[in-house]
This record gives C-alpha cells, sequence and structure tokens, in this order.
C-alpha cells in the first residue's frame, strides 16, 4: 500500500475532470497527456501517471493490464462502482490493438458454468478475448 499522502491538485482535478467526459472509454497516459499537451495545458506525463494512479487507489478509476506489451489502460467509473461491483470483460483486436469493452449475459453465464460444472473462477479483470474488431475485419473484405 502506498503511504504517500493524497491531495487533491489542480491538476488531479483537471485530468479527474477530463476521465469524466470519457467515462467507459480506456485510455492510456499518453493519451491523456497528448490530449492535454494539445489543449495547451501540458501535465508531465510521470504526473499523469501518479495521478491516475492516485484516482485507481481511490475506486474512481480502474486499471487494466492486458498483457506484456500494451500500455496500462485507466477507465473513468465514478465513485459507485465498488458498490455495483459490475463484471467487465475485454476483447484486443490482434491487429490495431483495440480494446473493446465487454458487458454481456452471455459471459456471465459462461463464468458461472465454468465455476459450477468446473470449479474454475474466471477473473474478469483480468480475461481478454483476442481476436479482429468489427473496423478491422471490414477491410479484409
Amino acid at each position: 500500500m502506498n503511504s504517500r499522502p493524497k491531495y487533491n491538485t489542480k491538476q488531479k482535478d483537471t485530468l479527474l475532470k477530463y476521465l469524466e467526459t470519457k467515462h467507459g472509454v480506456h485510455v492510456t497516459a499518453g493519451d491523456v497527456w497528448q490530449y492535454f499537451k494539445e489543449q495547451g495545458d501540458p501535465i508531465g506525463q510521470a504526473t499523469i501517471y501518479r495521478r491516475l494512479e492516485d484516482l485507481v487507489d481511490e475506486g474512481v478509476v480502474n486499471k487494466y493490464v492486458i498483457d506484456g506489451s500494451s500500455s496500462a489502460c485507466f477507465e473513468y467509473v465514478g465513485k459507485s462502482s465498488h458498490d455495483e461491483k459490475e463484471v467487465c470483460y475485454h476483447c484486443k483486436c490482434e491487429k490495431c490493438g483495440k480494446l473493446i469493452h465487454l458487458h454481456c449475459d452471455e459471459i456471465k453465464m459462461i463464468q458461472e458454468h465454468l465455476f459450477k460444472e468446473h470449479g474454475f473462477t474466471m477473473d474478469p479483470v483480468r480475461t481478454v478475448f483476442y481476436g479482429i474488431c468489427e473496423e478491422c475485419g471490414q477491410e479484409r473484405t
């Protein structure tokens, strides 16, 4: 556990306001840095990463590390996410790297089947389905 004191700084507030506009969307620290750079409000990459980690610790942002070759993704979920315990899975496009958020009852049924029939508990945060996204699939046709 990090013993660093948590401060509400102007940069953290600015970052939080930006993330609120991206609710349900995955962003990387690099995406956030690029956005603020383009807005003429540059925030250092290390500062962005620290503030994102603070928001993860507070439960306002989820962090996803999909594999060793991709940047960590962050998703604004708001303060209520820990109470709701919403299950989320991911699909990753093997062509463009796009990460897609899944909230499907059918996958929840697979999770329940795996537990009931095989005694296996699937971790939704770490479960990733690999394939080709719709846009990349259309390029092949």
